[in-house]
Formats: C-alpha cells, sequence, structure tokens
C-alpha cells in the first residue's frame, strides 16, 4: 500500500457511530415542504441543516432555513416543492457555500423525482437514497403486494387487476364478500382507498375506478392500522417499533380512510403480534436489498380484530409521517435515532454492527416510551384567510380544556406530562383554509386512544385547544376562487 493512501475509516459499534456523526464535516440537507419528519436530527449529526418551503418555526430554529418566496407554478405535489427550493437562487447559494469545507454536500427527502435527480446533478448534490425508478417500483401498492406475497408475507385476502364497471367488480372479487376495498397504485390512503358495498358506493368513485391501470381490490376486515419503520443496511434490516395507526377521525382529517396520526406504546399490541411484524418486517427488508434497494422503509400493517392476524397493507420506500415518532423514541436516544443508520449506509465509510443484538433490544418494552402523535386538518368546505396562528412550541393544557404556550422549542424533548405537548405548526397567518389542509401536528405523551379505538377526551381536548388558536375571515368571490385553485392543486400528501 502507498504511503499515501489513506485507509478507508472503520466503525465499531454504536458508540462509534454516535461519535462519527457527532463529528460530522459532510454538509447534510433535508430538503422539504416542512422539517417535521426529522425533527431533532440536527442535533446527532452534525452539520446537519433543513432546506424548507414552510418555517415552521419562524425563524427561531438555527438549523432551519426558509427562502423568501419567488414566483412559481402552482404546486401539485412534494417534488414540485422540492424541485423549487432546490433552484431557488438561495438555496444554490447556501449549497454552493457548504463545499467551501472541500466535502460534496449530501441530501435526503420526503419525495423526490427524476427531475429532481437531474437538478441535484447539476448542483452536484448526491441524494443518499435509492434512485426514484425504484423508488417508485417499491411505493406502487400492486407490486408491493406481489414483492410481500413472493417473500411469504400475506395480504388481506385480494385480487389485482382492473375493472370497466360495477358488474365486472363484482364477477373478478366473487370470492372477496359483499363489502369490499379498493385501491389505486399510489396515493394517500384518503384519496385512493375506496370502500365499495353497492353500486352506489361504486359510482361516486367509478372515475378513479375504472381509468386506473390496475387495481389492488380486497375483502374488508374488521381491523386496525399499524406501521413500523426499518432501514435495509449492509450489515441486515434493523426494525423499530410497532406503532398503532390513528385512521379516519372525523375531529382531525376529513378523509374516511385517512391516516392521522400515531401512538407508540408497549401495550399496545400482543408480545407475540409484535413478534410476527418484526419478523415480517425483516423479511421484507430481505426482498428489498435483492432489488438493489437500501436505507429506510416503512411497513403499513393490517391487524384483523377478529382472527388477530397481520397482514401486510403497504410499503413507503422513504421516511415518512411516522419517523418523527421513531426516531425521538427512547430506544434511539439509548442507541442511535434509526434515521443514523440510514445515513451510514450512504456515508463513506464501513461499519461493523451486530443488528440482531439490537433488534433485539430494540424489541423490548423498556425500551419503548409512550407517546403519541395527532395530525390535524382543516376538516370542513369552509374556505377563508387566517388571522391568527398558534406558534410553534410547548404548550400546556389548563383544567379548563385551553391551552397556554409556554416556550418555543423544536422538538418534544422538553415535554414532561400529559397536560403538556409539543406542537408543529403548519398553515400560519396568511394561508388559507380549505378542506385538507394541514394546520399542524401535536406530540404528546401517554395514550391518545381507547382500548376500543376511538379518540381519547384529553386527545379531543388538545384538538380543539389547537383548532381554538386559529382565527380566520371569510373571503370575497375573487379570493375564494384563488383559495379553490390553492386547494385543487395544494391538497396532497404534505408529510
Amino acid at each position: 500500500m502507498s504511503k499515501n493512501t489513506k485507509k478507508r475509516e472503520k466503525l465499531h459499534g454504536i458508540s462509534d457511530i454516535r461519535r462519527y456523526f457527532h463529528r460530522n464535516e459532510t454538509p447534510t440537507f433535508f430538503v422539504s415542504a416542512t422539517s417535521f419528519n426529522l425533527m431533532g436530527i440536527d442535533e446527532w449529526v452534525r452539520n446537519f441543516r433543513y432546506i424548507n418551503y414552510i418555517d415552521c418555526f419562524d425563524g427561531h430554529h438555527p438549523n432551519v432555513f426558509s427562502p423568501p418566496e419567488v414566483t412559481h407554478e402552482p404546486f401539485t405535489s412534494i417534488e414540485d416543492i422540492n424541485n423549487y427550493l432546490l433552484q431557488h437562487k438561495a438555496v444554490v447559494d447556501l449549497i454552493e457555500g457548504s463545499k467551501k469545507g472541500g466535502k460534496r454536500p449530501r441530501s435526503v427527502f420526503l419525495f423526490f423525482d427524476e427531475k429532481t435527480e437531474e437538478i441535484a446533478k447539476e448542483l452536484d448534490l448526491e441524494i443518499c437514497f435509492p434512485p426514484a425508478s425504484l423508488r417508485a417500483k417499491v411505493d406502487n401498492k400492486i407490486s408491493a403486494t406481489r414483492l410481500g406475497d413472493e417473500a411469504g408475507i400475506a395480504s388481506v385476502p385480494n385480487v389485482l387487476g382492473r375493472v370497466k364497471d360495477y358488474n365486472e367488480l363484482r364477477k373478478v372479487a366473487s370470492k372477496l364478500g359483499n363489502d369490499l376495498v379498493i385501491q389505486t397504485a399510489f396515493g394517500d390512503s384518503g384519496h385512493t382507498t375506496f370502500f365499495i358495498s353497492n353500486e352506489a358506493d361504486f359510482d361516486r368513485h367509478s372515475k378513479d375506478i375504472i381509468e386506473a391501470p390496475e387495481l389492488k381490490i380486497m375483502k374488508r376486515i374488521r381491523c386496525r392500522g399499524a406501521a413500523l419503520e426499518a432501514c435495509v443496511t449492509r450489515q441486515g434490516t434493523i426494525v423499530g417499533p410497532l406503532m398503532t395507526e390513528l385512521v379516519g377521525f372525523k375531529e382531525l382529517t376529513p378523509y374516511k380512510g385517512g391516516w392521522c396520526g400515531n401512538e407508540v406504546l408497549p401495550e399496545s399490541f400482543p408480545a407475540a403480534v409484535r413478534k410476527k411484524a418484526r419478523q415480517m418486517t425483516a423479511a421484507f427488508g430481505e426482498s428489498l436489498r435483492k432489488l438493489g434497494y437500501r436505507g429506510y422503509f416503512e411497513l403499513d400493517f393490517l391487524r384483523d380484530l377478529d382472527t388477530n392476524t397481520l397482514y401486510l397493507g403497504e410499503v413507503n420506500p422513504r421516511i415518512t409521517g411516522a419517523s418523527a415518532m421513531t426516531n425521538l423514541a427512547a430506544f434511539a436516544h439509548a442507541d442511535a435515532p434509526l434515521f443514523l443508520f440510514h445515513l451510514l449506509e450512504f456515508s463513506d465509510v464501513d461499519f461493523e454492527l451486530d443488528v440482531e443484538e439490537l433488534n433485539e433490544r430494540w424489541s423490548q418494552p423498556e425500551y419503548i416510551d409512550g407517546w403519541g402523535q395527532l395530525v390535524i386538518k382543516h376538516v370542513t368546505d369552509q374556505v377563508g384567510l387566517i388571522t391568527k396562528a398558534p406558534p410553534s412550541g410547548v404548550w400546556r393544557m389548563r383544567p379548563d380544556g385551553g391551552a397556554d404556550f409556554v416556550r418555543v422549542q423544536t422538538h418534544r424533548r422538553t415535554v414532561e406530562s400529559e397536560d403538556e405537548a409539543f406542537f408543529l405548526r403548519i398553515s400560519k397567518v396568511g394561508d388559507y383554509f380549505y378542506e385538507g389542509a394541514d394546520l399542524g401536528i401535536l406530540i404528546t405523551p401517554g395514550r391518545l386512544m381507547t382500548d376500543d379505538f376511538q379518540l381519547t377526551d384529553r386527545a379531543r381536548k388538545w384538538t380543539q385547544a389547537i383548532r381554538s388558536q386559529y382565527e380566520w375571515s371569510p373571503i370575497g368571490k375573487e379570493q375564494a376562487a384563488v383559495a379553490t385553485r390553492v386547494a385543487e392543486a395544494g391538497n396532497f400528501k404534505l408529510l
């Protein structure tokens, strides 16, 4: 070996990994609409910054950069937002300035597409994710079902195919019963999942169903959703905790079947169910590795309440709306956030890690602390202009059910009891109220659902307390027309 050849660094275990990121010299940017999904990661990774369209902290977060808005085409996706950000002169200047240390900057996204990849290449900005084409293949609900079947992971009884009318639907789904759930290949569950029991139900969604190239037609079961995040690494698949999902609560979302929060509680699932979910996730991770996929992903599960059977719901090949819950949990503070292993997989460094030992430790109930999050949307069809909005930070609930702002904070770190919560504001003064608009996310210790999967009184009080902090004014016809266009263009999956 030449004397001038630098020996490649190798990390041995968790302590080395933690030290490596605390001394990180590579500029790392999370480019997205908000900082929500990776809150707190900047405290683990030196030189980690957020480039966001929405500044949820009004300039108070030291590592959030939100450029001044310039004229742009209406956004129809987060990909559009990210592409706008990467072409913004202020962002380009920030990225170019980060190169002065001699390290090629890297980026992570919630969503990105081929255009994002082209822009990043022009900026000499590394994307720390598999290619968009591979992510799209995995994200497809139809191909994910087939991938699960190949891995021996069962989905709810289903048929895959196309239908041209209601009669054909009944013919192809004759073995699935009268009550069906139909999903298209892509999209948010609140918009692309259809519950069909009769022809009238079909007619309401016929355009989306008939035009879809392929459908997943499932037997409707009495179930509850669960989610589990994991990371495919060269040493194996690292698996986080199983979380319950809050779905379709009218107090939080206008969409039946729409995701509106999570709980991380060790008592939410029997030990056998938790073990089964972890085994299924590890097996799916191995299938992803064989495809060439590596890094962060999430599996959604459907737990049949009548048989306790756990079915594969869908796969999200990315960080998700549950990532803040995973990466801020007790086990993450004891070892390292799951997302650090994703960055490690894309870093120019070798590492040794006993994945089996780590997964066994993370499966223990004592490593899981009880937290929940509520994703609060505007739930009515009223359209207006927001004139007052609550700041992000720690809030405290009063005995009368109201809430008071306590202090600025960047995540849930200093929340100490169930009468406190961290609120991340999304919609601000000057934004429009429209059906489905994200108002913000509230994170608090303790349970948010009862044993029979209803919102707790405390969850309802917190939701109402936050809603009461918003004020809005009616708008004229011209503004209403603008607001409607904003709603139609911007009512996509933001988180």
